[in-house]
């Protein structure tokens, strides 16, 4: 399952879903949270669920991405009936929100397991990612994902609700760089995934006119060790799948590093060109094959 590019579309837009559906986007989020207003919620879930119905894995023609459905957050007491009416064949996974920690994704698990087995689903099947960093309580509860759930694919982070939860007037310097509390929410949030195991999502970026500025925070965010971004709108896609896939030449040299290791398995150090390669550049080689779809 790649995620590398997660574009949110709002629960009860059918014409944002059909053009979403044509973005070229790895993910899309289905969302019934903050793009549904409270009246609609009970309407955004049966459009959901017909939207699923409509990508399962018996349709012809169904939509590339794979679904996954951001829920309400479980203090809502919405999150189960917003279960209860998505968990279908088609659903490929959750996106938990305002999560304080572990214990959130193994209550949504169980919630999960019950709904999968009725459903006639592969329990286990549908898999969670968490916006990990959106109250005060996540920030001292990222190391929870460790050892991760086998439901967990990856977390991203989230600044606007995190902003509301300590009490902040502005999150971005006025250069548009974020202010430390949410520098340091995107740190622990790569170092988690890291430990964890799974793929670190980056934020979005709010300003979705702005495909330069997008383009050179994408390429920072996949330097520092991001495999992936949010996306707001159908345009902000393309620019995202382009920043975070290997480029031609990085899977060229990944290859000449694998290859130059399997050449000489007794090494732990390589030249290649006149550049010394050890056991990290080989692990970082068959991480940009695994990104380009190759196996290393």
């Amino acid at each position: 399952m790649k995620l590398r590019s997660l574009l949110f579309v709002p629960g009860d837009s059918e014409k944002k879903f059909v053009r979403a559906s044509q973005s070229g986007a790895d993910v899309l989020i289905l969302d019934l949270e903050d793009a549904v207003a409270p009246s609609m919620k009970e309407a955004a879930r049966a459009i959901v669920a017909g939207w699923i119905d409509r990508a399962g894995p018996n349709q012809i023609g169904a939509v590339s991405s794979s679904l996954f459905v951001r829920v309400n957050p479980l203090t809502t007491g919405l999150a189960e009936g917003d279960l209860a009416a998505v968990v279908r064949p088609g659903l490929a996974g959750i996106l938990i929100p305002k999560a304080d920690g572990a214990q959130d994704v193994a209550a949504i698990a169980a919630m999960l397991d019950r709904l999968e087995a009725a459903a006639g689903m592969v329990v286990g099947s549908v898999r969670i990612m968490v916006v990990a960093t959106e109250t005060a309580t996540a920030m001292f509860n990222l190391g929870s994902y460790t050892p991760p759930h086998p439901r967990l694919v990856g977390l991203t982070w989230g600044a606007e609700d995190l902003s509301s939860a300590i009490g902040a007037t502005a999150n971005k310097e006025a250069d548009g760089r974020w202010t430390d509390p949410y520098r340091l929410a995107r740190s622990l949030c790569l170092f988690a995934s890291a430990s964890a195991g799974v793929v670190p999502v980056d934020t979005l970026y709010v300003d979705f006119r702005d495909a330069a500025g997008l383009e050179v925070d994408c390429r920072r965010a996949r330097r520092d060790g991001f495999l992936g971004r949010i996306a707001i709108h159908p345009d902000q896609v393309e620019t995202i799948n382009r920043c975070f896939s290997p480029s031609d030449e990085d899977v060229a040299q990944a290859r000449r590093i694998i290859a130059a290791f399997a050449a000489q398995p007794d090494l732990g150090t390589i030249g290649i060109d006149g550049k010394m390669y050890d056991i990290p550049h080989l692990k970082a080689a068959q991480k940009t094959l695994a990104a380009a779809g190759e196996a290393p």
